[in-house]
């Protein structure tokens, strides 16, 4: 079997492939594919930084960490990857336990320069490090573990104290030049040597310079750090040397200097001799004539700490963009079933009034708010990259070309459109028609920054984001890309702007003018299909959107447009499978309009007996999400096992992990997204069908025998004997008398325990709410089909959810003569 890399790690990382290959399955983590989204998103990114980092999961502190972090972990890594903290740095177990306790109760501790000492080639070695530890907090609130940034300091910490020491015995050494001067020459010129062998020895700068900034003189590590030989600078303004940035600061420093300050200290950034800038702490005293001061190189802790910045940066950029897109994603689920519900019912109710035209108008009205709001779920679908893409592999260059009468329509002759195309451009595997809508809004947002006046300019090219790029970028993964640039000639954002443009309802536009979502479903758009995305923009200089498709090698697919073919109906049975009640009856009444026979079942489990049972189905038309433990994509394997023929098709307002891999629809899955129409229902079942005769027409097709033990069960009589158990007078009345009026036979009682005293009579169906005084519905099936083993059953309930009891049928409340009369009719052919 080929194993497939986890998609969240990185590539280039040699911890991130020491990480792909450890058992974690054989840890209290669980395999990587159970890992909480959010862990996973913070192992993704520790393994992009250049500072150590390492991660302590669950209570035991299992380690994962990057690069930076197996460096300063030496001869322990590998091997300290997914051990439990106390024993991989067993002689500072007591310190850990402490980091532990706290931070796992939602706590944080940080350490300057904290004294341990470790084992380190099999001696204890006093080591000092700066600590940061912080809880790892999933959207729920709940701690999945410690992030801790550990940044070695020993060197720092033991130049310091030589340092202390030097300037310690600088100052001795210079009360005793005094004392020198005063009585014998000869220990002037000793002490004059020792001076000058800490000048020569010194890794810190040691200048001399005058109160008008000229050097006079300069240590070899002026030389060592800067690059400047002494004979180039000496007599030279030292101001010369200073970041532009910083002279002003400096002068200032010099001044207070010059006025009778002691000693004084400040950083700021030198000049090099290569044309680079390293920072330097200074540390000076003036005595009559001159300034001595003293730098230290502090480049590459300033650097640390700024990787340091970036890092937290991502990370809580990473968790609130999690976070907004769940939620957006969910509610995007619960307002296509909505609108699922209205849409349907407007097109069932168009016939019956269609002589009437005021009443059409507002029908048509009503249709068109629909299909608005059907847009915007789209949109907080896109960002939260739960959008169902289908890629195909296609020249970027040719779409944008294809899109330029519709841009041009679009956007008025105002607007000059101009296409610039490198030659030799690479494939991308993209969703054609969602990255045409992403290009129509960015050049919608181009014409209103432009006021409607302007040039807008889409440009394509190949692109290599190189590691060094994607230091800077944590989320980016280097490689090789397609660039489509959006650039205009409008007023530009500022950098408050752009910090905020990919947010969802985030608009500079006027109330009313701007939904806030279209540029948040470009960001989703690219990311679900693996790509990056940067906007550079200056108040009054326009603003350019740069989208980054990941290049494929892939042969290049032909895309056509599906909704050209004409919607009509047919006679074949399509059984449909889904949760929600109201979803559920509009599309059986839609199907039913269109000439098919039509079954229905309230989950997965239901279907799958429906199949059982030895009817004839055509087509499987389920939704994706739907409650039990039979998941739809696992129905539908069942489903063709058993009917090699069966075309099926997907329905879903939000999809993740069921059919779509990576945000990307499986090879050969159909799906049509809800909220949808009744013609784009109507062409979607004929075009499945269509395909599925032509693939049943392919000469050699192995056939798939029925599964042992299915035996056609013969059906019960018309009239059915009915046993209900529901402890609410009120609905155990209702109902009765419902299943009464279909001609069904009712024994309607209140227990479990009066039930289960009647099963000795005959009761061909047994109907219990799930919450019973005493005993759970599910409880009383088992009872009941143990004393009579071919008794139908059937749950009621009101919490959605499917009764994880095979050949067991779910009767969602509320409930109407309509669905009782399926059910039953279902169960008494079962």
């Amino acid at each position: 079997m080929t194993h497939i890399s986890p998609l969240f790690l990185p590539a280039g990382s040699r911890t991130a492939e020491l990480i792909r290959a450890f058992p974690w399955a054989d840890t209290a983590l669980g395999a990587m594919h159970e890992w909480h989204p959010g862990m996973k998103t913070t192992v993704a990114l520790i393994l992009q930084s250049p500072v150590p980092i390492v991660t302590l999961w669950g209570p035991l502190g299992y380690m994962i960490y990057n690069d930076a972090y197996s460096e300063f972990a030496g001869a322990r890594h590998p091997t300290l990857l997914g051990s439990e903290v106390r024993k991989g740095w067993p002689e500072v177990a007591d310190f850990n336990d402490n980091v532990m306790r706290v931070v796992l109760r939602g706590g944080k501790l940080s350490y300057v320069e904290q004294e341990l000492t470790l084992h380190r080639s099999g001696q204890p070695e006093p080591v000092w490090m700066n600590l940061d530890y912080s809880p790892v907090t999933y959207e729920d609130g709940t701690i999945g573990g410690v992030f801790a940034v550990v940044v070695e300091t020993s060197a720092k910490v033991r130049a310091e104290r030589s340092l202390r020491e030097s300037e310690a015995s600088q100052k001795a050494a210079a009360q005793a030049l005094a004392r020198m001067n005063a009585t014998l020459e000869s220990q002037v010129a000793e002490r004059t040597a020792e001076r000058d062998r800490m000048w020569r020895l010194s890794k810190d700068i040691l200048l001399v310079a005058g109160f008008d900034a000229r050097l006079t003189a300069v240590s070899p590590a002026f030389t060592s750090i800067l690059g400047w030989q002494a004979a180039e600078v000496i007599g030279q303004s030292f101001l010369d040397l200073v970041h532009p940035e910083d002279r002003e600061t400096t002068v200032r420093q010099v001044s207070a200097l010059s006025a009778g300050a002691h000693v004084f200290r400040f950083e700021n950034r030198y000049r090099r001799k290569d044309g680079s800038y390293c920072s330097l702490s200074w540390t000076a005293s003036p005595d009559a004539r001159y300034i001595h001061a003293i730098g230290r190189d502090i480049t590459a802790d300033i650097e640390q700490a700024e990787a340091m910045r970036r890092t937290e940066a991502a990370l809580q950029h990473a968790q609130k963009m999690e976070t907004i897109g769940k939620l957006t994603g969910g509610v995007a689920h619960d307002f296509n079933n909505l609108l699922q519900v209205i849409s349907g019912n407007l097109q069932l109710m168009a016939p019956r009034v269609a002589d009437r035209p005021e009443v059409m108008r507002r029908l048509e009205n009503a249709r068109a708010g629909v299909e608005r709001g059907a847009r915007l779920a789209g949109y907080l679908l896109a960002f939260a990259r739960r959008q169902p893409l289908e890629p195909k592999v296609v020249k970027v260059s040719r779409l944008i070309a294809g899109m330029e009468d519709m841009l041009r329509r679009t956007l008025g002759e105002e607007v000059e459109i101009e296409t610039v195309m490198s030659g030799g451009l690479w494939s991308a595997s993209i969703d054609v028609a969602q990255v045409e809508n992403a290009i129509l809004n960015l050049a919608i947002n181009a014409r209103d920054a432009m006021n409607g006046h302007g040039r807008l300019t889409i440009e394509v090219n190949n692109a290599l984001l190189d590691s060094n790029y994607c230091a800077s970028h944590l989320d980016v993964v280097p490689g090789q890309y397609v660039m489509v640039a959006v650039s205009d000639t409008g007023t530009g954002m500022s950098a408050e702007v752009m910090a905020q443009a990919f947010e969802p309802f985030f608009s500079t536009k006027p109330e009313g003018k701007g939904t806030g979502l279209g540029l948040s479903m470009v960001y989703g758009l690219v990311k679900q299909s693996g790509g990056h995305v940067k906007i550079y923009s200056e108040p009054g200089l326009g603003t350019t959107v740069k989208l980054y498709l990941p290049r494929t090698r892939e042969a290049e697919d032909a895309y056509t447009v599906l909704d050209a073919t004409p919607a009509t109906g047919g006679t074949e049975t399509v059984l449909v499978a889904e949760d929600d009640d109201e979803v559920r009856g509009t599309v059986v009444d839609m199907l039913t309009e269109l000439g098919y026979r039509v079954l229905k079942a309230h989950d997965a489990a239901a279907a799958l007996t429906v199949i059982d049972s030895g009817i004839h189905v055509d087509l499987l038309f389920t939704d994706v999400v739907m409650p039990g433990t039979l998941r739809s994509p696992d129905l539908a394997r069942k489903a063709r096992e058993r009917l090699p023929d069966l075309a099926v098709v997907f329905t879903s307002g939000y999809t993740e992990n069921a059919i779509v891999h990576g945000g990307r629809l499986d090879p050969g899955v159909e799906l049509i997204g809800k909220p949808y129409t009744k013609e784009s229902l109507a062409r979607k079942i004929r075009h499945v069908l269509a395909g599925e005769r032509q693939r049943a027409r392919v000469p050699g097709a192995p056939a798939v025998p029925w599964p042992a033990g299915a035996v056609p069960v013969a059906p019960p009589p018309s009239r059915l004997k009915v046993l209900l158990v529901e402890d609410e007078e009120a609905i155990r009345a209702n109902t009765r008398d419902m299943i009464e009026f279909i001609g069904h036979e009712v024994i309607a009682v209140a227990s479990a325990e009066e039930a289960l005293a009647l099963l000795g009579t005959q009761i061909d169906v047994l109907i219990t709410d799930q919450q019973l005084p005493g005993m759970q519905g599910i409880e009383l099936v088992r009872l009941a089909r143990q004393r009579v083993p071919h008794l139908h059953t059937a749950i009621a309930s009101g919490f959605g959810t499917a009764p994880d009891l095979p050949g067991t049928q779910a009767l969602a409340k509320p409930y109407g003569i309509d669905d009782l009369r399926r059910l039953i009719g279902a169960l008494g052919k079962g």
